[in-house]
């Protein structure tokens, strides 16, 4: 960012109990901004003066919507929103899928996005426009891997659904974002490193990058982010980004 002061303004970050979630929520708050802080387990920091903090479903809409309702009615105007929540599971071949199981995952990483997305929609037509949307993405969004049939779909279904809101609400003044942050060393990518190749076949490139610590930090992603929100004029004017590595 370049010099923008964000403090007082206010994001409401989805998933935001552990990995990038937890690492927005931190740099945010360093920077003075109030947060909004919502994942199914209990998010990485709790409620206090400048932190709504929930447990939620973030495919239960009526949920979402009154935790929004919470988060304005302490803050005010939101300003930011970031739906980071998602899962990885199911992996395997798509022919040993179950329905329910693949059903599921687009439930939270593609229904989850359209309910935070309407919510957050709504909440800025109601104070007059603007806000600034952030989609987490990925780059299984671009390419396709194998044994990530779910994955991939829902994510690449992220970047078309978040190109459609901001042809919707260009009008308002909103701008919409899907960021693949790239590699961050989650819990997710845990797991992804304790599949068999059977399963994941490209499971040893993921064990090479955490043998040569090549992933960006939720910081990273985080100060980006804050650009993309707050200083429009120095990132790219897509709606669908990929965030670049981090370490050279």
């Amino acid at each position: 960012m370049s010099g923008e002061d964000v403090t007082g303004r206010t994001a409401v970050i989805t998933g935001a109990s552990r990995g990038i979630g937890a690492g927005i929520a931190e740099e945010f708050f360093n920077r003075g901004m109030n947060l909004g802080l919502c994942s199914r387990s209990a998010p990485a920091q709790g409620s206090g003066d400048r932190v709504v903090s929930e447990k939620l479903d973030v495919r239960n809409a009526e949920e979402v919507e009154a935790f929004a309702r919470r988060v304005a009615g302490q803050f005010g105007e939101i300003d930011v929103w970031v739906n980071n929540a998602g899962v990885l599971a199911p992996v395997g071949p798509m022919r040993d899928l179950d329905v329910e199981g693949f059903r599921g995952h687009v439930d939270t990483n593609l229904v989850g996005v359209f309910i935070g997305s309407r919510t957050f929609v709504r909440h800025r037509r109601s104070v007059g426009g603007g806000g600034v949307l952030i989609n987490v993405s990925s780059g299984a969004a671009w390419s396709a891997y194998e044994g990530w049939s779910a994955y991939c779909a829902a994510k690449a279904g992220v970047e078309r659904f978040t190109e459609c809101v901001q042809a919707e609400e260009s009008e308002t003044g909103l701008r919409a974002y899907s960021l693949a942050p790239g590699v961050v060393d989650t819990a997710m990518q845990e797991e992804i490193r304790g599949f068999d190749a059977e399963t994941f076949p490209e499971v040893d490139r993921f064990l090479e990058m955490k043998a040569e610590d090549s992933f960006n930090t939720p910081g990273f992603v985080a100060r980006h982010m804050l650009r993309m929100a707050f200083d429009p004029e120095n990132v790219d004017p897509e709606v669908a980004q990929r965030l670049p590595d981090e370490k050279p």
